[in-house]
């Protein structure tokens, strides 16, 4: 998203109730690119590049198609064009693959758009449909090659069209050649600092020079032939591809038709999944989008980037290890119970840890997802060497992936030094930042993630570190009551830590992320004792957390993040509803509830319940669920959705709360037999 768009954005919605001005959403829309490019469809057929923190390049900034008679006048391009953005869409996926199709209804018929991004080339065609009218496809196309609006330059190849800055290299194809190009660049600083959104593209400007060859943007005008078009797109650089091999490459892809993409997205597919499992239409959305954000390393980004310019966010197009590995655990158990074939990921994604670990046993706040490679943030104490700005939760939940699912005992005995840094002499982690990243100190969740790691770790048989992860998992089961707090019969989001003037008290609020208990102590059940006492807590807890964090909004229900949540809250009056955190109480509930039956205990039943009323609400047929299958990071009472869409880890939660569900027969609610 370049700063013209921002500025565009924020004065179309400065003043609206539910959307942040200056954001690039894609609340609406499918994302296409599985093994490349993330590249976004919306419902009007722009297709806009997000494929930055994926693939290390920055591609189509903006877009916009439409037709036109034939026999339309030249000079009045704009106006005799009928742009899709004005028409009836409906957009959807073919099948379980990552082909886009979308139908225009138009004044001359249906016009059906097909997208495909294949490695790092997207495919668009274009079927008429048999229009009674000969018709033209008018395209404008933006690029922000090495992420650039200005010093941008292009060259005109007849079909093809280059457009460069300095490394990045863009190409732009069609089947039929151009009727006519020229360029679309925007207007000067009065036309930036005027109240008044711009139309894109620009009214025909006056001719000069550089408005051709000094832009990013294109508009052409692209004859039919049989009513059909296609247009492709190539991202590269100068170093890895020479401009021959390039406009080889993007001509040769214009040859796909709507037959050639439904074949190649087949192909594309790496597995299918059997419609024998349960709400399978859940798990084959979930795989698709975890496919979609996941880059050239192998590690996921947390969602699509809306917010480049950290307007209302710390942005969310990088990988965190926390979220990353929590998918990787996720996807572990899913997989383990359904036999999803993810072996390669679950490998890749340990490869990735081991290269990106730290000296320390650590890892660091945020990477890019394309090269590994240190990312902005703001929690890298632990690189600076001073401070407790780190997040020790991140390095407990890779350490947890490593010692449920590889084999990697020299990265898994280095993460356990880099764990045993951050206990306290108490047995729970020292001061550090939370889940959210909005607050530091000594939180339940954290503590919860550690327990997990260290059962995790003791539970995985590698030599000499068992009897190491079991004392750790045992010191920290103990420690974790003093959070408790009897009053509210719940443990507390966290101890205020050093530097806080309540140091060494309670914050007696709850906390979403305290659910990640319940499935600490699953996994803690498998190397030791859970007594009576700390279940009847964890039923407590679960339970309490659950009902103080419900919300009935006007249009959807779910949980809150914590109490008191104050963020992205535009107009709204009331804490937000967060998919992530109804996820997560579906989970808990299930994995408690597996608890309690692993321990003939009659409680499992309601709690199996509770996961059932919460998983209702993320399916694709809930409430929280987007027409797309997306769940989008939080939802406004009125039902509009907001930030990160899709969010990896929600959907990451549900199949894996469907899993284990599945597992021990919770999905649905079972008979009363006669006996009992």
């Amino acid at each position: 998203m370049q700063l013209r768009d921002a500025l565009d954005d924020y004065k179309r919605h400065r003043d609206d109730r539910t959307r942040f001005p200056g954001e690039r959403r894609t609340r609406t829309g499918r994302f296409s690119g599985y093994d490349g490019r993330l590249v976004h469809v919306g419902e009007d057929g722009s297709i806009r590049d997000f494929s930055y923190p994926v693939f290390g390049l920055t591609g189509i900034a903006r877009s916009r198609f439409g037709v036109r008679p034939v026999d339309s006048s030249v000079e009045a391009l704009e106006s005799q064009t009928t742009w899709f953005d004005t028409q009836s869409n409906r957009q959807r996926y073919h099948e379980d693959t990552a082909l886009v199709v979308t139908d225009h209804e138009t004044e001359y018929g249906t016009v059906t758009q097909y997208d495909l991004t294949l490695e790092n080339i997207h495919v668009t065609h274009f079927d008429t449909n048999g229009a009674d009218d000969a018709l033209a496809l008018v395209a404008v196309i933006g690029f922000a090659p090495d992420g650039r609006n200005t010093r941008i330059g292009q060259l005109h190849h007849d079909d093809a069209i280059e457009v460069y800055h300095a490394s990045e290299t863009d190409y732009l194809a069609s089947a039929t050649g151009f009727e006519k190009v020229r360029g679309a660049a925007f207007g000067g600083f009065a036309e930036l600092l005027d109240e008044t959104p711009t139309e894109y593209p620009r009214g025909e400007p006056e001719k000069s020079y550089d408005e051709d060859l000094l832009s990013g943007d294109s508009l052409c005008v692209i004859p039919t032939s049989e009513g059909k078009a296609t247009v492709t797109t190539l991202l590269t650089t100068r170093a890895t591809k020479s401009r021959k091999a390039a406009l080889d490459t993007v001509r040769t892809a214009t040859a796909y038709d709507g037959g050639a993409l439904e074949h190649a997205a087949k192909k594309q597919t790496e597995r299918s999944v059997s419609s024998d499992l349960p709400h399978a239409d859940a798990i084959a959305t979930d795989l698709r989008v975890l496919s979609l954000l996941t880059g050239r390393s192998g590690l996921r980004i947390a969602g699509p980037e809306f917010d480049p310019y950290y307007a209302h966010s710390g942005g969310y197009g990088y990988s965190w290890f926390r979220d990353d590995a929590e998918i990787s655990r996720f996807l572990f158990d899913a997989d383990r119970q359904f036999d999803l074939g993810l072996g390669d990921w679950h490998t890749r994604s340990g490869a990735a840890y081991a290269e990106t670990q730290l000296d320390d046993g650590s890892w660091p706040h945020r990477v890019w997802s394309f090269d590994t490679t240190l990312a902005p943030g703001w929690a890298n104490s632990r690189i600076e060497g001073i401070g407790n700005e780190y997040q020790a939760d991140q390095t407990a939940s890779v350490t947890a992936f490593i010692g449920q699912c590889t084999d990697r005992g020299d990265v898994l005995e280095r993460a356990l030094d880099g764990l045993d840094d951050a206990l306290a002499d108490d047995g729970r982690p020292v001061t550090c930042q939370n889940a959210w990243e909005d607050m530091s100190g000594r939180f339940g969740h954290t503590a919860a993630v550690f327990l997990e790691a260290y059962a995790a770790s003791a539970a995985s048989n590698t030599a000499d570190l068992t009897e190491r992860a079991t004392e750790r998992a045992d010191t920290v089961y103990e420690a974790i009551d003093d959070l408790w707090v009897d009053e509210r019969g719940i443990y507390a989001l966290r101890e205020y830590g050093d530097g806080h003037e309540k140091r060494g008290t309670l914050d007696e609020r709850c906390d979403s992320a305290t659910l990640a208990l319940a499935n600490a102590h699953r996994a803690y059940a498998r190397i030791g004792d859970i007594d009576a006492d700390r279940l009847d807590r964890l039923v407590s807890h679960v339970e309490q957390v659950i009902d103080e964090l419900w919300h009935d909004g006007s249009a959807v229900s779910g949980l809150v993040r914590y109490e008191g949540d104050r963020w992205r809250q535009r107009e709204q009056s009331h804490e937000k509803i967060w998919t992530v955190s109804t996820a997560w109480g579906a989970h808990a509930a299930a994995s408690l509830a597996a608890v309690l039956t692993d321990h003939g205990d009659e409680r499992a039943d309601r709690l199996a319940e509770t996961a059932r009323e919460l998983l209702a609400l993320i399916l694709p047929s809930g409430p929280l669920s987007l027409d797309t299958g997306y769940l989008p990071e939080q939802v406004f009472d009125d039902g509009t959705p907001d930030s990160a869409t899709p969010l990896g880890w929600p959907h990451a939660l549900r199949t894996a709360t469907i899993a284990l569900m599945d597992e021990y027969d919770l999905l649905e609610e079972q008979p009363v037999t006669a006996d009992g």
